[in-house]
């Protein structure tokens, strides 16, 4: 992984706060397929977590599917907490402003942990993971769903390519993404067990790539690297990967998106 620079990442998501739901169509399949699968579980829990909240949209729709629960949120950006605290009004709902690898809560505070395309944003795994399983009580669950490295994986290829032809291979700073084999093996890592992760392809459509980058900046999406870079800058370089990308993926007149969502789940063991 490249890294990652949080306090870049608050400052983009915040600004988009108000805009975020507006613009947040596959993050909003994203948690419609993760209440799907909690669904299937055998599970009631009395209190748990959003780790990534955002706005509140997956705390809305747990709000229906289990009215009774404590329901805390977490999100690293101050203005998405205040966001979702407004779109969520309901009792037993809170936000808090809180790092994902800085967990403000007590060991074993919840019997349910969750987090919806928010983890890829993270150097690494292990620590969240470990901070999940901590405050996970014994026998409770860890339920979560991240963008995987196939994730747009036009626009990273298209723009490799751009920077090749101008011969600056050497700049390139997109963000890279978990492999589902590394959230297996991170899940391991902290004690998970009975750890399950499989990966699905979401697809988007724009009429052009910059409609796409646009859409991208409005959820706050940006490249995080902490590296004094412009992203997707200099002007030759945009041109080529807009080209390259068209002629490589585009048809019908739009071009498509892909986002590979891993989803997993791990259980936190029973201590003997």
């Amino acid at each position: 992984m490249g890294l990652i620079d949080k306090k870049k990442v608050m400052r983009s998501f915040g600004r988009q706060a108000a805009e975020y739901d507006s613009h947040s169509a596959i993050q909003k399949r994203v948690v419609e397929h993760l209440v799907e699968q909690l669904q299937k579980e055998d599970i009631m829990p009395v209190r748990l977590l959003d780790i990534g909240a955002g706005t509140g949209m997956l705390l809305r729709r747990l709000q229906e599917l289990y009215p009774e629960a404590h329901r805390v949120g977490i999100d690293l950006a101050p203005e998405m907490c205040r966001m979702a605290q407004r779109n969520v009004q309901v009792k037993h709902t809170h936000f808090i402003s809180a790092d994902a690898e800085r967990l403000p809560f007590a060991d074993a505070a919840f019997d349910l942990v969750l987090s919806t395309s928010t983890l890829q944003w993270l150097n690494s795994l292990d620590i969240a993971f470990a901070e999940a399983f901590r405050v996970l009580a014994p026998g409770g669950l860890f339920c979560f769903a991240m963008f995987g490295e196939k994730t747009l994986f036009e626009l990273k290829d298209s723009y490799r390519l751009a920077l090749g032809t101008a011969g600056r291979a050497e700049v390139d700073r997109s963000h890279l993404f978990f492999s589902t084999k590394d959230v297996k093996e991170a899940l391991v890592r902290a004690g998970f067990s009975g750890s399950f992760s499989c990966s699905e392809v979401f697809l988007d459509s724009h009429e052009d790539v910059p409609a796409l980058l646009r859409s991208l900046k409005k959820i706050g999406a940006g490249n995080a690297s902490p590296l004094a870079s412009a992203g997707l800058a200099g002007r030759k370089v945009m041109l080529e990967m807009i080209d390259i990308y068209r002629r490589t993926h585009g048809m019908d007149g739009i071009i498509p998106a892909t986002y590979e969502v891993i989803f997993a789940m791990g259980r936190k063991p029973f201590m003997p």
